[in-house]
């Protein structure tokens, strides 16, 4: 902004709320007037003072705070502008403004568009029986017909929230409270277009003024209650990973950093940033505070006008409780409109809320500034007593007491009608439908319907990244990978001294026979429960991810596959060079890389296994349970217990997905193929003449009906399972992380 301006600059100022422009001028001292015209000519007394705008939050004066949070004020100089959207600020006032032609409207934090949020006639229901669908989980189509109360339970359809209008203005922290049942966390979901499928809605969820369904997600953040994160990454990597998937692709490297940095300043962060984030029972990290202040840190990277908080001080003791509050009330001084459900806050808590929301039996008990709220329920002869905690009376004098249903369902159907007659009440209603006629398509409109992909980064970056952090996590797992590799190492040698210098006779046929499929068997085992053990944990965290547009599917499975295959060649060729040895099978270079390169595709192939049982299993508890069942089938008709030829027909199919077929094939093959011959000279030499069945390596293949040519098809078909089981996990986590987003 050009330095010399006239300090009599007029400037004019549109208001989404009053649909209209109000030009003012600079006083002398560059003091905010007044008074002012609008377009038309027409005095306007706006009755700011005569100090200039007041920097006190009222909670009496609705109408006329409203007004003064609306505006987006910039001060350079003895010069103030005000701006209604993104596109109305000249290049060169922005941040980085020579760096970057536009940046987008939610990715700098010294500019916010305000967002009105306002909703009008919600009403949620259950489906009935027959499956009623809504607008493809949207609240956008008001033809869905709502159903008569009365008549609901006789369709199978109960309603969940009963006709619910409400409005929030830039600048507010409005709290969502009620009883257990309420409707608080439907109607968070109704505003936030998730988690709707189980529902038949009805009504609007509107942003200035336009309906903007799920595409509000583009403009607004959402803290969910649990917080889930990779405990090996450090906070700094946590938003720096964030921050590289998430912020406009438009934005260089250098200046995502920037923000990080911003943020971390912003929430509080500083002392922790280069600490582990942690995970519960596992590994230490953060406190719980600075876990929560790290999720509103995600979401603040992309500067949203719009906040929703689900439960964000559960599980906090009073002192982090009311830091995260006063966290919240920061970021809403920003011109940030926030919204959060919350579950009996202190009177400390509850007194950092601007506005309050309470609902009961699904209808809205009272909408308005909680000392409004104090003097609605004395009106109706509820007085909170004194000292007592106003949220505690509220929640208890709308709560449903068991044995008293009808009793309290009348108290609490006459508060509702009461408070929708009240002026209070009216007036919500009037603003709802002022803020609905105006549809005004400003930045924050266009950037938020915007047809792109909903990922912010090219398939590239978010291969690049994800690959990094898995492989981070994998590398920082110090005591996991030690546990590892002890581990192979330590059955290693018990295998190898159970198994110690095999002889090469007739009973050592059956005890090298046995040994190589006790190989192939432990290392599966070995390799499977390494993914069983670990992948399901991550699953919550991917499933968050990506239904918040991070990144893709494939992204996310193959950049996992790459970052541990190094793990699963390592430890099975350390398992593998000690066993060889120990035993002493074919001691040639040649047959040991065969055999070596036969246990590193084994394992390989059960690790593809166990991806399969992972995205299949809700938690590792249920994939550990899973696993065993699913693979001792494999195991019998792998040929080494059964005979090909004695296994069911009905079971026929199973010998063709065990790799224990093709692999024990693979290796007895590279282990007889070049033996010429076996002893059969111990004891009686009449009975052993009679006794001795295998004369050298070729009798051995051709009692077990194996052939020399076979080895290539076994190695094409232990990749080809590799392969086929990876993709069938990749289905699988591909359905999983589809139907998480519907």
């Amino acid at each position: 902004m050009d330095s010399s301006a006239n300090e009599n600059e007029e400037i004019v100022i549109y208001s989404p709320l009053k649909g209209q422009h109000l030009i003012h001028g600079h006083g002398d001292q560059g003091q905010f007037p007044n008074q002012g015209y609008n377009d038309q000519g027409q005095f306007l007394n706006r009755g700011f003072g005569d100090q200039g705008m007041s920097q006190i939050r009222s909670h009496d004066d609705r109408e006329e705070r409203a007004f003064h949070n609306y505006l987006t004020l910039r001060t350079e100089d003895t010069t103030t502008t005000y701006h209604s959207s993104i596109a109305d600020i000249h290049e060169n006032e922005m941040p980085n403004g020579n760096e970057l032609q536009r940046p987008p409207a939610l990715d700098h934090d010294h500019v916010i568009v305000p967002a009105v949020l306002s909703w009008e006639s919600i009403t949620v229901r259950v489906k009935g029986k027959k499956g009623q669908k809504s607008s493809k989980g949207t609240v956008e189509d008001a033809s869905v017909p709502v159903p008569d109360p009365g008549k609901t339970q006789s369709k199978g359809g109960k309603i969940i929230i009963d006709n619910v209008s409400g409005i929030v203005k830039p600048g507010t922290l409005m709290a969502i409270m009620g009883a257990s049942g309420a409707g608080k966390s439907t109607l968070l979901n109704v505003l936030t277009c998730r988690n709707l499928k189980s529902y038949v809605l009805q009504g609007e969820v509107k942003v200035n003024g336009v309906s903007l369904g799920s595409s509000i997600r583009n403009i607004s953040g959402y803290v969910q209650q649990d917080d889930l994160f990779l405990g090996t990454l450090t906070v700094r990597e946590t938003l720096r990973f964030r921050a590289m998937l998430r912020m406009d692709k438009n934005i260089k490297p250098k200046d995502r950093l920037a923000k990080v940095e911003e943020v971390i300043k912003e929430m509080g962060l500083s002392k922790c940033a280069q600490t582990q984030v942690g995970s519960t029972g596992q590994k230490r990290g953060i406190s719980g505070g600075e876990l929560k202040r790290l999720s509103f840190a995600c979401e603040m990277l992309t500067n949203p006008p719009i906040m929703f908080c689900d439960e964000p001080t559960s599980g906090l003791d009073t002192f982090m409780a009311q830091n995260i509050v006063q966290t919240l009330q920061n970021m809403a001084s920003r011109q940030r409109t926030i919204l959060c459900t919350i579950h009996q806050p202190s009177s400390e808590i509850y007194a950092l809320f601007d506005q309050l929301l309470l609902m009961a039996e699904g209808r809205v008990a009272f909408m308005g500034s909680t000392k409004q709220a104090l003097e609605f329920f004395s009106s109706l002869n509820f007085v909170c007593p004194p000292n007592f905690n106003p949220s505690d009376f509220f929640v208890l004098t709308l709560a449903i007491v068991p044995g008293k249903e009808d009793e309290c369902k009348r108290k609490v159907k006459a508060i509702c009608d009461t408070f929708v007659q009240t002026e209070q009440g009216g007036q919500i209603m009037k603003d709802v439908k002022q803020v609905s006629s105006l549809r005004r398509q400003d930045s924050l409109i266009e950037d938020a319907k915007k047809s792109e992909s909903r990922y912010k980064t090219s398939w590239g970056r978010q291969f690049l990244s994800v690959f990094w952090r898995s492989w981070v996590s994998l590398t920082r797992d110090v005591v996991l990978l030690r546990v590892r590799a002890i581990q192979n190492l330590v059955v290693a040698v018990a295998l190898g001294l159970i198994y110690l210098r095999l002889t090469y006779d007739q009973k050592g046929v059956m005890n090298i026979n046995g040994a190589m499929y006790v190989l192939i068997l432990n290392l599966s085992f070995n390799s499977m429960f390494s993914v069983v053990n670990s992948f399901p944990s991550e699953v919550p965290i991917f499933l968050r991810e990506y239904g918040s547009g991070l990144y893709r599917v494939d992204v996310y499975f193959l950049s996992k596959i790459l970052a541990e295959l190094p793990t699963f060649i390592v430890f099975p060729l350390m398992y593998i060079t000690v066993d060889y040895w120990m035993m002493g099978l074919y001691g040639t270079g040649e047959a040991y890389i065969i055999n070596a390169a036969a246990i590193v595709l084994v394992a390989n192939v059960a690790v593809s296994f166990g991806y399969v049982i992972s995205t299949v299993s809700p938690n590792v508890n249920v994939g550990l349970a899973l696993a065993p069942p699913m693979m001792i089938p494999l195991l019998l008709f792998g040929g080494f217990f059964l005979n090909d030829e004695s296994i069911p027909v009905y079971f026929i199919w199973l010998k063709y997905l065990s790799w224990f077929k093709y692999a024990n094939e693979l290796v007895v093959v590279n282990q007889w193929k070049n033996v010429d011959s076996l002893s059969c000279d111990s004891g009686n030499s009449t009975i052993m003449a009679n006794k001795c069945l295998y004369r050298n390596g070729t009798d051995v293949l051709t009692y077990l009906s194996y052939s020399k040519n076979d080895m290539s098809l076994n190695v094409g078909l232990l990749f080809a399972l590799l392969v086929g089981y990876r993709l069938l996990a990749f289905v699988i986590l591909l359905i999983r992380a589809r139907l998480s987003r519907s």
